[in-house]
């Protein structure tokens, strides 16, 4: 998509044949990079608060992912957690990350963790905003929506900025700004409400792409930083304390009045934690690593 302004000085780049928007702060010859990965309805923008300060001290990268914000809407991309895992992984390796560390929001977090675990060789640490491990988890009534035939179709042909601002103040603690809203309007053609849909439908049951839960993660040396809002309408923060099943040294931050978007909602709130966390980790040994 073009024409649209970007508070991030965003590149478009070839990943195997599909155009994908991306933020990338350098330097390009950095292996080690904090990764940022968006969920829907995106897109990298999301994190346009949070990067600058993070930037000062490592290389940053976000990316819109296929069928969100900028990047291509191809109708023959896999909508699935492997299939994004599977783009996400080719992308870090064509921008030569060796190290990640990754942060995750929303469906990012299935997409990154299920890259992370065929790859925990190149994984650093893992912080996740209001996603995680949803062992248990039950789908909210927008998703159940959207994985059904017909209604779906119908409910997107129907959805506008509008009606979003209203169903998303409901929902949540604090207002939402227009100007959230205004941009995420922008990005919703018909290619990105069709990829909603299908990424919908391809994960109905959210534990499916994750067949190591049955075996136990080999997480318990992973620098891990969970960060929730309280007012979550989708995900419930009770998830946020049984992140400590799959990571055991994980730090938990519950963040009081906040929602889904807690990056939205006071993107301060969620910084603080977040880039004290990192600070430790960004060009250290993991294991050597002491709080």
């Amino acid at each position: 998509m073009t024409g649209i302004v970007s508070p991030l000085e965003v590149d478009e780049i070839l990943v195997d044949g599909i155009r994908c928007a991306v933020y990338d702060s350098g330097p390009a010859d950095s292996g080690e990079a904090v990764v940022f990965v968006h969920g829907n309805p995106g897109p990298m923008d999301d994190w346009a608060e949070l990067i600058p300060e993070i930037a000062g001290f490592a290389r940053v990268i976000a990316m819109d992912m296929p069928g969100f914000g900028r990047s291509e809407r191809p109708r023959s991309f896999d909508h699935s957690v492997i299939g994004h895992a599977r783009f996400l992984g080719l992308l870090l390796d064509q921008l030569g990350v060796q190290r990640a560390h990754l942060v995750l929001h929303d469906f990012g977090g299935p997409w990154g963790l299920r890259w992370a675990l065929d790859h925990l060789d190149r994984l650093a640490s893992l912080s996740m905003i209001n996603t995680g491990v949803l062992d248990g988890y039950r789908w909210h009534r927008y998703a159940r929506i959207w994985q059904t035939p017909i209604v779906g179709e119908l409910f997107q042909l129907v959805s506008t900025p509008r009606a979003m601002q209203i169903a998303l103040n409901r929902d949540n603690p604090r207002l939402i700004p227009r100007a959230y809203v205004d941009r995420v309007g922008s990005f919703s053609d018909w290619g990105h409400k069709r990829a909603v849909l299908r990424l919908y439908r391809n994960e109905r049951d959210p534990s499916a792409a994750f067949p190591e839960l049955g075996r136990g993660i080999p997480s318990n040396a992973l620098p891990t930083c969970v960060i929730w809002g309280d007012g979550d309408a989708y995900i419930p923060v009770r998830f946020a304390d049984k992140q400590r099943t799959f990571f055991p040294e994980a730090e938990i931050h519950i963040l009081k009045g906040l929602g889904h978007w807690p990056f939205i909602d006071d993107p301060q709130a969620v910084l603080t934690p977040l880039a004290a966390f990192l600070r430790k980790r960004v060009g250290s040994d993991p294991a050597s690593v002491e709080d």
